[in-house]
């Protein structure tokens, strides 16, 4: 993207002044060089989503911004329902809730390296990955539903997950408001037999080892030193969250036209917050974060219980489990005056600074973890919500590296073979049951991580406190 087609407010904030049906300006925070890496369909879709109804302040993009659908990934947009607010579906994203989540070993790189293949491949054998992949656990009608509407809860109720989790889980464990009878039949059908499981794409378990400390005292509350071992997941609501998304894009596209809104991109399809459509989605897109938190919850399930093998003594414990692509009603000051929001995140995730009442104490004098995936191979990043976010971006930060290139584009550069085998001399253990997934999820597919997350530190959506790099990835 040509920074000319911006104005510069800061050094890492960048302004498209309204034009044409935008409704407010849109605003992407970037450093230069980052800026200038962004494809310019995110200039298009982020003037794109300013147009929308209702709409608050801003349209926002993160630093790892990139192409996504009707939304940037890495878009963030509020919207008033007393304003004409709409809920979109595209602004949330196909894979529900996708997100992440940390727990602490209390084990050191040295405790790793002796067992690390023979640990590699019992996470490997113990955790389904893949297009497609199906787990041990099969739903009844009855189980499903009892599973969209209580999340983590539900999970931690079947055995599954530990209690002194919930309190580490973004909304506790479950999302208030799921409606499971909103879930078509076909979505609980691709769900039943996909908990558990990690899928495929971007989604991963990795070992993962603390490489630098940035702010020594959030790392200590947060419990990390260096050389600290973590296990972090990402992945989402699977089958059952994409089917959602894309039954309601269908309709939305024609609740848009029958409300009067005109939609500069159909892909933008959405629906008055208070439509009967509007209220439908919501209540199914809040199932699917149930769904999602529940999976996360089982998949942390069965890496205790694999760690629990190789180290009896030691227990995993939560840091901290949160969300991205979903749209929340928030509260939020506008103005002097607090409104309820319904805070659209598509590849962006809630950044709560320091005193934030839904933060669990041992964490609220800090601020909420910011977990930060970056591509396979490369470092990811732990980071903390600052006070600034509120008013930069609805307390919401970036998630992830963002992809620099297609997925086909990846596949005619590299092989999934080489990649595996390269990163082995690095020390870092790869198993996946796709090459092919392996090489569209190749690190050089992704933006540098380091400046992503540096851009967003000094845009003030959250403070760098960890640096850590991979010994073992299980990927989907």
């Amino acid at each position: 993207m040509d920074p000319a087609r911006l104005t510069e407010v800061d050094p890492t904030t960048w302004r498209i002044e309204p034009h044409g049906g935008m409704r407010v300006p849109a605003i992407i925070y970037a450093d230069e060089g980052l800026i200038r890496d962004i494809d310019d369909k995110v200039y298009e879709q982020a003037a794109n989503v300013a147009t929308l109804p209702g709409i608050v302040r801003a349209s926002y993009a993160m630093p790892d911004a990139h192409w996504g659908y009707g939304f940037p990934i890495g878009g963030v947009a509020a919207f008033d329902p007393e304003e004409g607010g709409v809920v979109s579906a595209g602004g949330v994203g196909f894979d529900i809730s996708c997100g992440v989540r940390t727990m602490l070993t209390g084990l050191s790189v040295a405790d790793i390296l002796p067992v690390q293949r023979s640990l590699a491949e019992s996470l490997y054998e113990q955790i389904p990955a893949g297009l497609g992949s199906k787990g041990s656990i099969s739903l009844d009608a009855m189980e499903m539903e009892e599973m969209l509407a209580g999340g983590a809860h539900w999970a931690v109720e079947q055995g599954w997950g530990e209690a002194r989790d919930l309190a580490r889980i973004e909304e506790g464990g479950t999302m208030a408001g799921a409606r499971p009878e909103y879930v078509s039949s076909r979505a609980k059908e691709r769900q039943r037999r996909e908990m558990g499981t990690l899928g495929s794409g971007n989604h991963y378990l990795e070992v993962q080892a603390v490489d630098e400390i940035y702010d020594a005292v959030v790392a200590t509350a947060f419990g990390l030193a260096q050389d600290n071992v973590v296990v972090t997941v990402h992945c989402g609501s699977r089958g059952l969250g994409h089917q959602i998304g894309t039954e309601f894009l269908k309709e939305m596209v024609v609740t848009a036209a029958e409300a009067g809104i005109e939609l500069p991109d159909r892909e933008l399809a959405c629906a008055p917050i208070n439509s009967e459509v509007g209220q439908r989605y919501l209540g199914a897109m809040r199932a699917a974060i149930n769904c999602a938190l529940a999976n996360r919850e089982i998949l942390g399930h069965y890496a205790r219980r694999v760690f629990h093998h190789f180290f009896p003594t030691r227990e995993l414990e939560l840091l901290f489990d949160v969300s991205h692509n979903t749209c929340k009603v928030e509260p939020h000051a506008i103005d002097g005056k607090v409104r309820d929001l319904f805070v659209h995140r598509k590849g962006a995730t809630r950044a709560f600074g320091p005193g934030h009442p839904s933060l669990p104490e041992a964490l609220r004098s800090v601020g909420q973890p910011v977990l930060i995936g970056g591509s396979m191979g490369t470092g990811s990043h732990i980071l903390a919500g600052t006070a600034t976010s509120e008013e930069k971006a609805f307390s919401s930060a970036c998630h992830g590296a963002g992809r620099a290139l297609s997925r086909h584009a990846a596949l005619r550069r590299w092989s999934g073979r080489l990649i595996v085998d390269e990163l082995a001399s690095r020390g870092i253990i790869i198993r996946s049951p796709s090459s092919r997934g392996v090489a569209e999820e190749a690190p050089g597919a992704y933006k540098d991580v380091g400046a992503v997350v540096a851009a967003a530190e000094r845009a003030g959506l959250a403070r760098r406190v960890a640096r850590l790099r991979p010994l073992i990835c299980i990927k989907g």
